[in-house]
């Protein structure tokens, strides 16, 4: 399996490196005419996918912090009733179980 994703990195970064060398030309970013800023294509490529993979790494982050809130507050509650003493209604010895 290490070798797998040995192979396949590699393979990514290969795919990558002639990206890269491919789309070397300059494109104009522009914002509503206020700004204006010139790079390489795949340097632009490249910002908008760590960008997206930032993103995602930080919505991942956020949802596994919410479960393990909620899983310590569950275990908490659970500890909590098995610590508890087990209370059970007393049985009166003069009625029948039927009620009659």
């Amino acid at each position: 399996m290490q070798a797998l994703r040995w192979i396949v990195g590699a393979m990514l970064f290969v795919a990558l490196l002639f990206l890269s060398l491919q789309n070397s030309d300059l494109v104009t970013l522009k914002f509503y005419g206020w700004w204006s800023w010139q790079a390489p294509l795949i340097f632009v490529v490249l910002v908008a996918f760590a960008i997206g993979v930032a993103a995602g790494l930080l919505a991942g982050a956020m949802r596994a912090a919410r479960l393990k809130r909620q899983l310590s507050r569950l275990r908490r509650d659970q500890r909590k009733r098995d610590a508890a003493p087990v209370t059970r209604p007393p049985v009166d010895a003069g009625t029948p179980l039927d009620g009659i």
